[in-house]
């Protein structure tokens, strides 16, 4: 990607490396004073990373958690910002750990400039991740 690489265009080339499982690739769409944000993590999740080396640290092990299948709905809004994207989207396939589906809605608000991720604000849902892992809590339980 060059630096003049619209964000639309960096975003999805951005979901094609997280489906490749290329995280290497998917951090050198970052800013090294990137900033991503989880408004609705729960208790005990991070809510604000800071920086390639945070983000790195955070996604190392994603492929291992999450075996991502597809991006079945990606839906890119512009906004008033030229380097501003809002993004919904819904992501599919597996937890590892458990086997079940993942199936997550997200809206994202991304900012890029010089061809670098510098902001990512991202709503997912984490009771889709808590109800899973409360469901095997209960199965193991009994």
């Amino acid at each position: 990607m060059t630096t003049n690489t619209a964000p639309a265009d960096l975003y999805r080339h951005g979901l094609k490396l997280l489906l490749d499982k290329d995280i290497a690739a998917w951090l050198d769409l970052w800013d090294d004073h990137g900033v991503f944000e989880f408004p609705f993590a729960p208790d005990g999740w991070p809510r604000r990373l800071e920086g390639k080396a945070a983000i790195a640290d955070y996604m190392r092990g994603y492929p291992d958690h999450i075996d991502l299948h597809d991006f079945p709905y990606v839906e890119i809004h512009q906004t008033n910002a030229p380097q501003t994207i809002v993004v919904e989207m819904r992501a599919v396939g597996l937890l590892v750990a458990t086997g079940s589906p993942y199936d997550m809605t997200y809206i994202a608000v991304v900012t890029v400039e010089d061809g670098r991720i510098t902001r990512y604000r991202d709503y997912w849902n984490p009771l889709v991740v808590l109800q899973d892992s409360m469901s095997d809590f209960t199965r193991s339980s009994r």
